[in-house]
């Protein structure tokens, strides 16, 4: 499962953010940087465009906390198997804190946990979404998901490849553990002497947790907030009328009046950085430009399909559909919260979405 999709490169509102570390583990083979006193950064591979995913390890008294996990593979494991007697010199896993539900973060948590017979930490939303998921493994494609992108504009083949990937996502993860802990957005709890607090943000899933240290002025900040990448904000057939876009800024907002601007962020994807504060405006404002661009399109009505070019820089391909159609339709259900956008729906069960008239009155 992608987070996201990368940014042009070429706008000229990218802030510049300070990248201070030369040196990066190299992923897959259990070597870490440390980028904080008892913080070590190590990198897990995951393939396709992203690569891989950081994953940090916290001293936590005779053992380590871990951050994150990566998919279940065999080579994430090995990397794994390389760190707990390598960098992390055999001592014991004291606990695993997943930030969110996906994959690439919570893929070998389950494997990790019973190995050190320690305990799962996440936040409920995404314990127990994560959990629902990973039952649908091997059902077949529901009624409600085929006419949920029937009425995107998908095609037949379209469709029928959802059909045949559809329970696909418990297969990156591997077994969670019957029973977890339980993060809460505002907690303050203990990791090796140090206070770290949760901060909790929604849209690019459930319930999503940050991790701050004032006192090493850390954020662990999963993919709440990444430096390159615009991270994925979606509507699913589980809910398709929900508004996660509006979510995904409020939280974006929250984290920059919760969190000082001189924490050195360390993201899920890309490079640890400085520059958060600036780095939230950005996606803020990218989203916003997105959304102005979007209502221009649909002054003619269109379906989520043909509006891909008001949001998306890289042509959208059959690799990327799911992923660009939720996100398209994350930004025209946040517009017509927002009043500017209506929903009219025809014979065939296809959406269209115009531009809502406004209509002038004088006094």
């Amino acid at each position: 499962m992608r987070d996201g999709l990368e940014e042009d490169e070429t706008q000229p509102r990218r802030p510049r953010l300070v990248y201070p570390f030369e040196t990066v583990p190299e992923q897959g083979t259990g070597q870490a940087v440390e980028v904080a006193p008892g913080v070590l950064w190590l990198r897990q591979p995951l393939g396709g465009s992203l690569q891989f995913i950081n994953v940090w390890a916290l001293a936590d008294g005779e053992g380590w906390a871990i951050v994150d996990t990566g998919l279940q593979t065999k080579e994430t494991s090995q990397a794994w198997r390389a760190a707990f007697a390598g960098v992390l010199g055999g001592k014991p896993i004291t606990r695993v804190i997943c930030t969110h539900l996906h994959p690439d973060h919570v893929g070998l948590a389950g494997w990790i946990v019973r190995k050190f017979d320690c305990r799962l930490w996440m936040t409920r939303l995404e314990y127990f979404q994560c959990r629902m998921l990973v039952a649908d493994t091997g059902r077949e494609a529901p009624e409600d998901g085929v006419r949920f992108f029937k009425a995107a504009g998908w095609d037949e083949d379209a469709i029928e490849n959802y059909k045949a990937r559809f329970g696909g996502f418990g297969k990156a993860i591997y077994a969670l553990p019957d029973s977890y802990r339980r993060l809460s957005d505002g907690e303050d709890f203990d990791i090796g002497g140090r206070t770290w607090r949760v901060v909790t943000g929604q849209g690019h899933s459930p319930d999503h947790a940050c991790l701050w240290c004032p006192e090493l002025d850390v954020l662990i900040s999963g993919d709440q907030v990444l430096p390159r990448i615009s991270s994925n904000v979606s509507v699913f057939p589980t809910e398709p009328e929900a508004d996660p876009l509006s979510d995904w800024l409020t939280s974006l907002a929250k984290v920059k009046a919760v969190v000082p601007d001189s924490v050195l962020v360390l993201p899920a994807h890309n490079d640890p950085f400085h520059g958060l504060h600036a780095r939230i405006d950005h996606l803020i404002s990218g989203h916003e430009r997105g959304l102005g661009r979007l209502a221009s399109k649909v002054v003619e009505p269109k379906r989520a399909v043909d509006v891909f070019g008001a949001l998306f820089a890289r042509p959208i391909g059959p690799d990327l559909l799911g992923m660009a159609t939720g996100e398209a339709l994350a930004h025209l259900n946040c517009l017509m919260h927002r009043g500017v956008v209506r929903r009219d729906t025809d014979a065939e069960g296809v959406a269209w979405y115009g531009a809502v008239e406004v209509v002038e009155t004088t006094v």
